[in-house]
């Protein structure tokens, strides 16, 4: 399988904004969920948000994607939302953190024809988790499944156990569960597994690359161009 795996700020590429919506859309109504506050497309226009593309080599197919979504007075993280519902704690625990100082990884998700390659479990967590010292933020945070909770916790993620159950929300459905996750130190990455540290940090000095990596259903060859600040700087 070759793909490409891109990141933009999402008022630089509508229309890529759109194909990340639809392809999110699909997999949320395929899985019958209805009420997810990171599917809303509030961001869209926002300059504080980027996406993470995952495209076919061809770029005529989209595979899967996330969001950074940084905290400002215009913008809230949507797992703000979504915890407030069962602990309104958390609007003071991510005020402490500070505006432009937090972002949330988040609106996950990967094609079915793309399942299996590790592509929503663990390669969107590892290009998140590089890409955001590019935007000198100073915590990272998530909201995830049971599924992902390991692997958000071999890229360094720890559980917020101040917030909720011991830091566990029914959400998006009641008989669902998410985890509130935050990493404290986003340039070390102390509590992150040996091998995916050092695969994170590869992506943050080699932005732009080439690898042949390999997943639970086989090889991919993936041309990786996760540059933010350079496109900045070009469109500024």
């Amino acid at each position: 399988m070759k793909i490409n795996i891109r990141a933009f700020r999402t008022t630089d590429e509508q229309d890529s904004c759109e194909l990340y919506i639809e392809g999110h859309r699909k997999v949320l109504d395929a899985y019958g969920v209805t009420k997810v506050t990171s599917a809303s497309d509030n961001w869209r226009y926002d300059p504080n948000t980027y996406i993470v593309l995952v495209e076919s080599d061809d770029r005529t197919k989209v595979y899967g994607g996330g969001r950074i979504q940084i905290r400002s007075e215009a913008l809230k993280m949507p797992m703000e939302g979504a915890i407030a519902v069962l602990d309104k704690s958390i609007y003071d625990y991510v005020d402490q953190l500070g505006n432009y100082n937090v972002a949330e990884f988040c609106g996950l998700w990967n094609s079915k024809e793309a399942a299996g390659y590790g592509i929503g479990s663990i390669f969107l967590g590892r290009i998140g988790v590089a890409i955001v010292t590019q935007l000198n933020l100073g915590y990272l945070m998530a909201l995830c499944s049971p599924a992902t909770l390991r692997n958000c916790l071999k890229v360094g993620f720890e559980i917020v156990r101040e917030l909720g159950n011991n830091g566990t929300f029914y959400y998006p459905k009641e008989d669902l569960v998410a985890t509130a996750l935050l990493i404290k130190d986003i340039k070390n990455l102390p509590t992150a597994n040996p091998v995916e540290r050092d695969a994170i940090m590869n992506l943050r000095n080699k932005p732009m690359q080439f690898a042949i990596e390999g997943g639970p259903k086989g090889e991919m060859e993936i041309n990786y161009d996760i540059r933010l600040i350079s496109q900045q700087n070009n469109n500024a």
